[in-house]
């Protein structure tokens, strides 16, 4: 069984018998043998080159991603192949970048490392993550890795999914939670459903001086909407994804009041690689024992 995959294969462990597997990335290195592949797993960083191939794969069974999000690939797999993500493969690390974004915002960060450059001695007083209110919306693996880490900050996290259940606020109940929060994450994939959900109106729900975190997808907002409130100074935002991405320069989000922004690096560390490895070995060990695979995208 032909497996591709974009890393050595001296990287996974306890691996069946029967399987084949060549080390192949679309955007640098693809031999014709790469198109038999059965199980094949694109690179990490997104080119048109890792999809363009999938439909040219006729024994394709399984599409195993190395990222959380699966939008830009889910178009190009045929009907009738399994499509997996990769999202504990992640909730480490774009967990760390929530924290950090949330920190910086509310401590001043990105002021007082502007004041270094221009040697002042900025010494006005900040906010807190102590004592607020964070409303997580997305109750996966990343909403609940930045639920445990905002336990130490003695602060209240509020998780919110699509379906209300234990410790779990369903989608229906946001609307009232909006205007309770001092900080919103959102952390969902961007689906028909969640394709601008942070609109004028839920902008507007939150209240005056609170933060919105965008580690999602940049269409998760509505772009917009959003430049029309941090521009007023009524909302601030810390954003490691936005719509249109790349932020090309002289967007009106690069010099907006309060807006802190990271260039799509929420699972880009050394942490997602151990784990990585590690879901890929788990998925060739299931698929040879015909087990059902974990993170099948619906």
């Amino acid at each position: 069984m032909k497996v591709v995959i974009p890393f050595s294969p001296d990287e996974l462990t306890d691996i069946p018998r029967g399987f084949d597997i060549e080390v192949a990335d679309a955007t640098e290195h693809w031999p014709a043998a790469a198109l038999d592949a059965v199980f094949y797993v694109p690179g990490y960083r997104f080119s048109s080159k890792v999809v363009d191939v999938i439909p040219q794969m006729p024994h394709l069974e399984v599409v195993q991603s190395l990222t959380a999000g699966v939008d830009h690939i889910r178009p190009s797999v045929p009907d009738g192949v399994t499509l997996c993500n990769a999202t504990q493969v992640h909730h480490t690390a774009t967990a760390e970048l929530v924290l950090g974004l949330i920190i910086g915002a509310q401590r001043r960060l990105p002021d007082l490392v502007r004041a270094q450059d221009a040697q002042i001695w900025d010494s006005q007083m900040s906010s807190s993550v102590a004592d607020k209110r964070v409303v997580v919306v997305g109750a996966g693996n990343i909403g609940r890795a930045v639920e445990q880490r905002l336990a130490g900050f003695e602060c209240e996290s509020i998780l919110v999914g699509r379906t209300r259940r234990d410790g779990i606020h369903g989608i229906e109940e946001l609307p009232d939670l909006l205007p309770t929060a001092d900080v919103v994450v959102l952390i969902v994939p961007l689906t028909n459903d969640t394709r601008g959900m942070a609109d004028a109106a839920f902008l507007a729900a939150m209240p005056e001086g609170s933060l919105l975190v965008n580690v999602a997808r940049g269409p998760v907002v509505v772009t917009d909407d959003l430049v029309a409130e941090v521009s007023a100074g009524r909302l601030r935002a810390a954003l490691d994804v936005t719509d249109p991405e790349p932020l090309p320069a002289g967007h009106p989000l690069w010099s907006a009041p309060g807006v802190t922004i990271t260039p799509h690096v929420g699972g880009a560390s050394t942490a997602m690689w151990r784990r990585s490895y590690h879901l890929v070995s788990e998925q060739l060990r299931r698929l040879s024992a015909g087990e059902p695979l974990l993170n099948v995208v619906t």
